[in-house]
Formats: C-alpha cells, sequence, structure tokens
C-alpha cells in the first residue's frame, strides 16, 4: 500500500510554522522552505513530509539542542 502524503493549504502552513504568508513566500525564494506543489490552475499546497522536515531542521531557541 502506498503512503498518501497529506498536502497542506497556505492558511494550515502558517499556522503549523508560525510565519506569515511573506515569510514563506520569501523563504521559497531564498531556497529556505520547500516548494508549493500545483494542485491546479490556482491552487498550490505543501507535503506534509516536507513541512515536517523543514520544521525538524529548525534551530531552537536553546541553540539547536534537541531537548
Amino acid at each position: 500500500m502506498q503512503h498518501l502524503d497529506p498536502i497542506h493549504r497556505l492558511p494550515s502552513v502558517k499556522t503549523l510554522t508560525g510565519l506569515s504568508r511573506s515569510s514563506i513566500y520569501r523563504l521559497i525564494a531564498d531556497g529556505k522552505f520547500p516548494k508549493p506543489i500545483k494542485l491546479g490552475e490556482r491552487a498550490i499546497g505543501w507535503k506534509q513530509d516536507d513541512l515536517e522536515a523543514w520544521l525538524e531542521s529548525r534551530p531552537t531557541s536553546n541553540g539547536g539542542a534537541a531537548q
């Protein structure tokens, strides 16, 4: 059975990351945030696995050490 990776739209991504829309798009342009996938002519989303990997790679407030 194939693993289906849930897709998150922008409102969900903003909630998960705590970032604003403009911050997300700036990080994408800088190559520091996962690129969205095209869902339709005017719709994009982000794979949950990509978001989780990005969140895990972020430094923590205690200097990057995992707790």
